[in-house]
């Protein structure tokens, strides 16, 4: 049900295709959040016009709310949120990060009070795969501890031995065999820790690998250098999803170091807040200049917004505190990183990727 092949290579950069129950995914891949089952104000229609192959969602925050047998009772995810191609689900391992004020971490589980209202909530590697098989995705991440920057050496080995026994456990309790679990390499800054989890979850065989735990504040340079010190141990033959990544600076810096996938919040928390990318660079809709301009904002993008609006029309719309404009330029920005991965794919099957992201990062200005 679950299968990569590996199509064109330029360098350390992968073209290649995930084979999955909903359908093929070309890679590289970006995948927009939808954590709660939903792309923050863009429908799924517009995510598939927006050029989206492949989603993600969270299991802490599904399981909270609507629960799990609210979603498998309404057919499973995908017709839960009316998106009929693959959805990856990660396994609430972030918010062990995120809410560690809420949370205490032991080698059994993570017990959290939950965000919202309070009440306890108690994942284990077992749990989080059973919630995960009723949510239905394609790919499902296990639970894993994500050490906060900047981390000690022990505490960071301590959270990569807990994060490969809890793979272990997951890969053990897995039933759903339609199901693909990814392993999640963890190891904070260090890069004997990268390469020893890397070479520890080989062992157990996962159908892919995730590499977790980086764009928490180390900065671009030290991720890069996590990057380069785990890709090149995990296998060719398997996909490599680089998890909460990111700016397009980064998602080019991660292509050239082999990564095949990548998730961030990025484009639509951004398009929320007026900020759209573009081919020459990141646009700030809320500046005067904008005001009365009648170019679009990306004469080199076919989406919606660029089709049929202004710059001026757009800044418009969020002066005026307006949910369109929110939705438009969420729905720019998906198309502006799904376009980038494309072009990337072509670059790579065409033995030119390295010039294709010298020449993209020259052009990006702030205006």
């Amino acid at each position: 049900m679950f299968e990569f092949r590996l199509k064109a290579t330029d360098g350390s950069a992968r073209a290649g295709e995930l084979v999955t129950p909903h359908g093929v995914v070309e890679t590289p891949v970006f995948m927009p959040v939808g954590t709660q089952a939903t792309v923050k104000a863009v429908t799924t229609d517009q995510l598939a016009e927006a050029g989206s192959t492949m989603i993600l969602a969270n299991t802490y925050h599904l399981h909270l709310r609507p629960g799990e047998e609210t979603v498998a009772a309404l057919g499973g995810l995908h017709r839960f949120m009316n998106w009929s191609r693959p959805i990856l689900t990660d396994s609430g391992g972030f918010q062990v990060f995120s809410l560690a004020e809420l949370r205490k971490v032991t080698d059994h589980s993570v017990k959290f009070q939950s965000h919202i209202d309070g009440h306890a909530i108690e994942l284990t590697p077992e749990s989080v795969v059973d919630i995960e098989s009723k949510l239905g995705a394609d790919v499902i991440m296990p639970l894993d501890e994500c050490a906060a920057f900047p981390a000690d050496k022990p505490y960071a080995q301590e959270a990569m031995e807990r994060t490969i026994a809890w793979a272990a456990r997951s890969r053990e309790h897995r039933t759903n065999e339609a199901q693909a679990l990814f392993g999640i390499v963890q190891g904070a800054t260090y890069p004997d820790l990268r390469r020893e989890c890397a070479q520890r979850l080989m062992e157990l065989d996962f159908p892919g690998y995730a590499i977790g735990g980086l764009s928490v504040g180390e900065g671009p340079e030290v991720m890069n250098e996590m990057l380069e010190a785990t890709a090149p141990h995990l296998p060719q033959d398997r996909p490599r999803y680089l998890m909460g990544v990111g700016p397009p600076r980064d998602l080019l810096a991660g292509i050239a170091r082999g990564i095949d996938m990548f998730d961030c919040v990025l484009p639509t928390r951004n398009g929320r807040n007026g900020f759209a990318f573009t081919s020459t660079g990141i646009l700030r809709m809320k500046n005067l200049k904008h005001a009365r301009a009648a170019a679009p904002l990306d004469a080199a993008c076919p989406c919606p917004a660029c089709r049929n609006y202004s710059r001026g029309y757009l800044r418009h719309l969020f002066r005026a505190s307006e949910i369109l404009g929110l939705t438009l330029v969420s729905i720019h920005n998906i198309s502006f990183f799904c376009r980038l991965m494309k072009d990337a794919r072509r670059a790579i099957i065409e033995k030119r990727f390295e010039k294709f992201a010298s020449d993209f990062l020259a052009s990006q200005v702030e205006k």
